[in-house]
């Protein structure tokens, strides 16, 4: 029982962690990536981690400046990984796709 408890604490304080990064990195999105573009651009790529990291290095290439770059990875494959459902399009009131 001990045994179980202590792995239970252990996975739920991993967890913790884990959600503390990805809210770090979500900061680190709006601080480094909208100076030059929104963020649904961002938002519709479902890419696998090396993928993202070659996107940050793209960014770093063109003058982006990402202080908490792991935090950053880490938000980007947690909400926007290749294992993600598709981003829903955006729509304008008639139904019809948004023009932008």
């Amino acid at each position: 029982m001990k045994g179980v408890l202590g792995f239970l604490v252990y996975v739920c304080g991993a967890l913790a962690a884990d959600q503390a990064m990805v809210e770090k990195g979500r900061a680190e999105e709006k601080r480094s990536c909208v100076g030059c573009h929104g963020l649904r651009i961002i938002h519709v790529q479902r890419l696998g981690r090396g993928a993202w990291e070659r996107e940050l290095d793209k960014m770093a290439r063109w003058g982006s400046v990402i202080k908490e770059r792991e935090a950053l990875l880490e938000y980007l494959v947690a909400n926007h990984g290749d294992d993600k459902p598709a981003a829903p399009l955006e729509r304008s009131a008639n139904g019809v796709g948004a023009k932008k």
